[in-house]
């Protein structure tokens, strides 16, 4: 097929490969919505479909989006009953991290706060499940947030180290 080829077949290809690159262009940070005014349908059309969708306790609906370099970032899209965006957030920060407390926090308001975690753990002798979250600190430098909580869904322990996957040979970190 040459590029000026006017075929129909020619033609018909040429849009199916310019409608894949428009695809691969979704915007996975909301950039284009605007709160109070954008829907539902214009946050699937920019964004595609969500990883996980979530009705909080106070019936605003959160749709979040992981993405970004390994993982590092989810965002949420809170959507009010009226079917409008409210806000479209960056949830993986340590903003957000600080609102999650052992003791009090339960795995639900973890999961409406931060969406789906990276990876789970299920450590049968401690009887608690572990939930990890890759994010960047302000500084860009790599870091883990790890939530553990108890059966009965109450947070344990939530602590940020810095990824050790991220550490090259002589680099200092052992």
């Amino acid at each position: 097929m040459r590029f000026f080829d006017s075929s129909p077949r020619s033609l018909f290809l040429k849009a199916a490969l310019a409608a894949a690159l428009l695809q691969g262009c979704a915007s996975y940070d909301g950039r284009g919505l605007v709160a109070g005014s954008s829907t539902e349908a214009d946050v699937e059309r920019i964004m595609g479909a969500p990883a996980e969708k979530l009705v909080t306790t106070g019936g605003e609906r959160v749709w979040f989006y992981p993405h970004a370099p390994m993982g590092r970032e989810t965002h949420a899209v809170r959507i009010g009953p009226d079917g409008k965006v409210r806000a479209v957030e960056q949830r993986l920060t340590e903003a957000f991290f600080a609102k999650v407390w052992s003791g009090t926090t339960t795995t639900r308001e973890v999961r409406e706060l931060l969406g789906p975690p990276n990876r789970v753990y299920h450590m049968r002798r401690q009887e608690r499940e572990a939930w990890e979250y890759l994010y960047f600190n302000e500084m860009l430098v790599p870091f883990i947030f790890y939530v553990q909580s108890s059966s009965d869904g109450v947070v344990r322990e939530a602590f940020s180290i810095r990824d050790p996957s991220q550490d090259t040979p002589g680099s200092g970190y052992h």
